[in-house]
């Protein structure tokens, strides 16, 4: 399973995902300031699961259209900047399904609905 971190997901998240073996790029890094639109792109072209903490990709999906490979969207208050890594390995270690899915994560729960 790959991941694409948004340009607002948490730096420190990211490395501790990265350092625990996860295939995991982050627009940051590899394309700084392109639009949602090319965020979407790139993560059907990679094949990975969107990383962000911007509700605009629920917008993208089920209202235009787009098919990203997934999207976990944080809505979350008071946290730690590595929480979100840990998240994501408890929905693993959880079997949460990811592909396909956009997964919200709220801090006291977790909705999905399938991509089409």
């Amino acid at each position: 399973m790959k991941f694409l971190a948004d340009e607002n997901f948490p730096i420190a998240a990211f490395r501790l995902l990265a350092e625990s073996g996860f295939d995991i790029k982050h627009i940051a890094y590899d394309m700084p300031s392109i639009t949602d639109i090319d965020v979407t792109h790139f993560s059907i072209e990679e094949g990975r699961i969107i990383l962000t903490f911007d509700s605009d990709y629920g917008t993208l999906i089920f209202k235009f259209g787009y098919q990203p490979p997934g999207v976990i969207y944080f809505r979350l208050t008071n946290i730690k900047a590595e929480d979100p890594a840990y998240i994501i390995m408890n929905l693993l270690k959880a079997n949460y399904q990811l592909e396909r899915m956009h997964t919200v994560v709220e801090n006291d729960k977790i909705r999905q609905r399938r991509i089409k």
